[in-house]
């Protein structure tokens, strides 16, 4: 396990040196620069910024250098926040982000699961009715529409949450369950289908004759086998729900990387571009390797060497 586990973080490594590598030259191949205003700065300024910056480099030689920097922890200067160096602005909203992406990844298990294995026991029944219509409601609203409605009803008409900000326990709730919406749609249908296999198992047959209870049938046979493929969504979806809350973030106002990621996009403030990127290629990567090692814990059969 210990020479797998070490062989597959080591390939983490080739996975980011090819996404730096594209990344940067197809940031570099859209027309525009990050000295870019609505009102031109003169030739002058822009020849003087772009000599400061290394930006008058060949690409090449700026790849180099982005890279041994960064090698070095050096993420580089802010092109936009020319008083910020871009680990600072990474070590402000990091945190934020995190946090807003595992609750929202705690709730869509918590309540994707459960909802999977309800409309699993009930099939063809109103459980499985209402799981489905949930799911697919989830699936097909995005994330951005449920967060207005969660803002329109819960905070203007009702007032129970603000509207914004990232202050406290009353301010966390709408931009987790927005967040949470498709999750918990993907993941309640991955289980339920995983479910509805499982159960025409022969050994879940066997385990009935037995005269095993039907909850015991389910805790100890069903779910944890039918857990596999649902694990299988899981390490994505992590990843998805910490790197992927970019609206939901410019939304709600929340101080975390989204919003930073967003801005280095329009303003083509490349440092903090290419720092965004890397670290959520890495957290991708990173998640797969995880969820790999959840199967041997779930299904004992698995075994790595």
């Amino acid at each position: 396990m210990i020479t797998y586990l070490a062989r597959r973080i080591l390939w983490i490594i080739p996975v980011l040196f090819v996404v730096s590598i594209i990344t940067f030259f197809l940031m570099h191949s859209v027309p525009g620069g990050p000295w870019d205003r609505e009102k031109r700065l003169p030739d002058a300024v822009q020849a003087r910024l772009n000599s400061e910056y290394g930006l008058d480099q060949p690409l090449y030689v700026q790849y180099l250098s982005w890279a041994g920097a960064f090698i070095q922890g050096d993420m580089g200067p802010s092109y936009r926040f020319q008083d910020r160096r871009v680990n600072d602005i990474v070590a402000d909203g990091f945190g934020t982000t995190v946090q807003l992406g595992l609750m929202a990844f705690t709730l869509a298990v918590v309540v994707g699961i459960p909802l999977g294995v309800l409309a699993a026991l009930g099939h063809n029944r109103f459980p499985d009715y209402l799981s489905t219509s949930v799911a697919i409601i989830g699936i097909a609203t995005p994330s951005f529409v449920l967060a207005i409605l969660l803002i329109v009803v819960f905070s203007v008409q009702l007032g129970w949450f603000p509207t914004g900000g990232w202050k406290g326990p009353d301010s966390w709730v709408l931009p987790t369950i927005a967040l949470a919406g498709f999750p918990i749609a993907v993941i309640a249908r991955y289980t339920r289908a995983s479910m509805l296999e499982v159960t025409r198992k022969d050994y879940i047959r066997t385990a009935h004759s037995k005269g095993l209870g039907r909850q015991s049938v389910v805790n100890r046979h069903m779910i944890r086998n039918a857990l596999i493929p649902v694990v299988t969504i899981l390490g994505p979806t992590l990843a998805f729900l910490v790197t992927g809350s970019f609206i939901i973030e410019r939304i709600f106002a929340i101080p975390g990387m989204g919003q930073f990621y967003l801005n280095s996009i329009a303003t083509r403030d490349y440092s903090l571009l290419m720092a965004m990127t890397m670290i959520y290629a890495f957290a991708v990567a990173f998640l797969n390797v995880v969820v790999d090692v959840l199967y041997a814990y779930i299904d004992p059969r698995i075994r790595y060497s």
